[in-house]
């Protein structure tokens, strides 16, 4: 079985500040300039105006199936995130989570899976003026110049696989983008397993983003080794820092960095801290060990989690880009954190997918074979 890691050896991968078109595909629109008058708030209000936040974890999916009734564009306060708090906030992007409660069934894990999805789909169906639907970097920069919010499906448990690529390949056709590699037999805390591995080049060949949050150091080491798409920690912060296991240490890090991953830094008080300032403590160190090409920011909201103060709900980024402003972040370094590192994975699997799917026919692997 040819490994995609050989046959796309010649093929390299994006610098971190390098847009990468997909081919077809239109090219980005020209950014705006950021106005350098008024005060930090005032600033971070111009600035997410042309660089909105793609936010890279929302829990909206599960929080929503308890709800009897909602409206999120008029407004709903038994959630964290409705349409006037998305444009509040300038969040232009919204990662949804499909991941499921502990505690579930292990042979209820894809039955579960397509229901979110099922779920989501029919939601942003409901709130067309809000919410868009979107499979690529492309479409999702077309909703923002819209004016809708684009979700992107994922990430979802890779427990939803149930060790079947045929499924993943089914959940790729269904809208997933995004799937994390915890939680199974072949992605473990002894690291990826050969089946693992062949798990990763698939995604790469399908365009689905490997996400590392929840994974093992040994896991992330090996999946940055064998991916040739771009990673992604959706909610990991500094270990440095906080001693949390979803947050990641200095060298590994230092490697998503190297490799052009993005680290999704969580707005949560068990990750990052109570206060705004923890949060941006967690972001200037990440900046710092991985470079501004490889920090995000990922809202966490709807998960359960407590969040920091002044940072309640989706409509708190401004208060946190005025911090980062106040701390002499750059515009160039704030409108990578907020929109262009997560534009740039996205294109970046897109246009690794296209050139896998050129080289290497859908893999048959079983885990028996390879896991035996």
């Amino acid at each position: 079985m040819a490994d995609l890691h050989d046959e796309l050896d010649e093929l390299p991968l994006a610098e971190p500040f390098e847009a990468v078109l997909v081919e077809g595909a239109d090219p980005p629109a020209a950014e705006p300039p950021v106005p350098a008058a008024g005060g930090p708030l005032e600033r971070a209000h111009a600035l997410l105006a042309a660089h909105p936040v793609a936010d890279g974890y929302s829990g909206l999916p599960w929080a929503l199936r308890h709800l009897p009734w909602y409206d999120l564009e008029l407004g709903e306060s038994a959630v964290d995130t409705d349409v006037p708090r998305l444009r509040r906030g300038h969040v232009g992007a919204l990662f949804c989570s499909l991941h499921l409660p502990e505690g579930l069934a292990a042979d209820r894990a894809v039955a579960a899976t397509l229901e979110q999805l099922d779920l989501v789909r029919a939601v942003i169906a409901a709130h067309p003026e809000g919410l868009r639907l979107a499979r690529t970097a492309g479409q999702v920069l077309d909703a923002r110049n819209c004016g809708r919010t684009a979700v992107v499906l994922g990430p979802a448990t890779a427990a939803a696989l149930d060790d079947s690529l045929g499924i993943l390949r089914v959940l790729h056709g269904l809208g997933l983008r995004i799937l994390t590699l915890a939680g199974t037999s072949w992605a473990s805390e002894a690291g990826l397993t050969r089946f693992g591995e062949e798990v990763v080049r698939e995604m790469n060949r399908l365009g689905v983003l490997a996400d590392l949050s929840g994974a093992s150091d040994e896991t992330v080491a090996r999946a940055l080794a064998a991916s040739k798409a771009p990673v992604v920690c959706t909610r990991s912060a500094a270990r440095a820092l906080r001693p949390h296991p979803a947050n990641l240490p200095d060298d590994l890090l230092a490697g998503l960095g190297a490799a052009g991953g993005l680290c999704m830094v969580p707005l949560t008080a068990e990750q990052t801290g109570p206060t705004v300032r923890d949060v941006a403590d967690h972001l200037d160190h990440v900046r710092a060990v991985a470079g501004p090409a490889s920090v995000g920011l990922s809202g966490t909201y709807d998960s359960g989690a407590a969040h920091p103060q002044d940072l309640p709900d989706a409509s708190g980024y401004p208060r946190l880009i005025a911090e980062l402003l106040h701390r002499g972040w750059s515009d160039s370094d704030l409108t990578l954190l907020t929109w262009g590192n997560a534009q740039r994975i996205l294109r970046t699997a897109d246009f690794t997918a296209k050139a896998a799917q050129q080289r290497r026919e859908p893999s048959t692997a079983q885990i028996a074979e390879l896991d035996a």
